[in-house]
């Protein structure tokens, strides 16, 4: 199994592979599903894989929760691998984690976001759907606020992705289940271990979403992701995450704290060849603070409409930058929100 990946990963420019029982594997390539070869995975060729794989811990929890998330390498690559059971027996999917970190001009991230590292304290989320792109974005900030700030960051991932080096910064990066029992225990000891940049892989909930909040408002500078679509959504989301008696002073907090919401999604290349990343950006200025304050979060939409000054962005403006630049086309556009 380890040398049909190696072989697929020389023959193609894949981003993830799917592996089933008794079926031949599948590449997303650009965002498509293709069959490279015809070639059937017997049960027992991905079961030796998945032992060779997992852990004794990562074996029980495939047997007793039916699946698994974890890191692994192959080669010269590493991989996000999820193996998991559904009613054709066990599966695999392994995304492939570049192992040289891009910078932020080399993904386009707008500027306004590239500024967000010269923030002493408060929180950004960089939110979308899977494989959209946001562990990328999140790795090139964190190597960029390493490259030129001295201090302490610490990662919470699960599990960790791209690996990071001390360069000005101390980088210590923990993985959920290995290193710390969940992102909430994890976040919550964190405030102990003098850290100046926390990243936390995802808010998954309550308490992980009011630790990182009250995180960013005692000092730190802290990013984190969510699977939503646009800052309204996202605020939302957060918000009503909280009993109804607690949503006032959610919104009281998220209101100082927060910097700024990103919202990405991957864009098929006009040549087909490659994928490109629209940004949406929400910045919090005066009036937006004000919205969040007020429960008019329906509002934000039209405040970032007007205020592209500061550097915000809708996702239909970012797309219509992108087909009047030539780099995408209309019909690779799936969602316009």
């Amino acid at each position: 199994m380890i040398e049909v990946i190696e072989r697929y990963n020389e023959e193609y420019k894949f981003s993830d592979i799917h592996l089933k029982e008794d079926k031949p594997a599948m590449l997303r390539i650009n965002g498509d599903m293709i069959t490279p070869s015809e070639d059937i995975i017997s049960s027992s060729e991905l079961r030796e894989f998945a032992d060779q794989t997992l852990s004794e811990n990562q074996k029980t929890r495939l047997e007793e929760v039916r699946d698994v998330d974890l890191a692994i390498e192959i080669g010269n690559y590493r991989f996000r691998a999820n193996f998991f059971y559904t009613s054709g027996g066990l599966s695999a999917v392994l995304r492939k984690i570049e192992t040289e970190i891009p910078s932020m001009s080399e993904l386009s991230i707008p500027y306004v976001m590239q500024e967000v590292v010269e923030k002493p304290s408060g929180l950004v989320l960089i939110t979308g759907p899977t494989g959209s792109g946001k562990s990328t974005s999140l790795a090139a900030i964190i190597d960029a606020i390493n490259d030129t700030k001295k201090g302490h960051i610490l990662t919470i991932e699960d599990p960790i992705e791209y690996i990071h080096h001390s360069k000005k910064c101390s980088i210590s990066q923990r993985e959920v289940g290995k290193d710390a029992q969940s992102f909430a225990s994890a976040l919550r000891a964190s405030l102990r271990e003098d850290p100046d940049v926390i990243l936390v892989g995802e808010l998954r909930d309550l308490e992980t979403i009011q630790l990182a909040i009250t995180a960013a408002e005692t000092g730190h500078l802290v990013f984190a992701t969510l699977h939503t679509a646009g800052a309204p959504n996202t605020i939302n989301r957060i918000i009503d995450v909280f009993p109804a008696a607690q949503q006032g002073q959610v919104r009281a907090q998220l209101s100082q704290s927060l910097h700024m919401v990103v919202t990405q999604q991957l864009i098929k290349t006009a040549d087909g060849q490659g994928r490109v990343a629209a940004f949406e950006v929400m910045v919090c200025n005066h009036a937006i603070r004000n919205l969040i304050r007020e429960g008019k979060i329906f509002q934000i939409g039209s405040v970032m409409q007007t205020a592209r000054g500061e550097g915000m962005v809708t996702m239909n403006h970012a797309i219509e930058q992108l087909i009047h630049s030539g780099q995408i086309k209309q019909e690779n556009v799936e969602v316009v929100d």
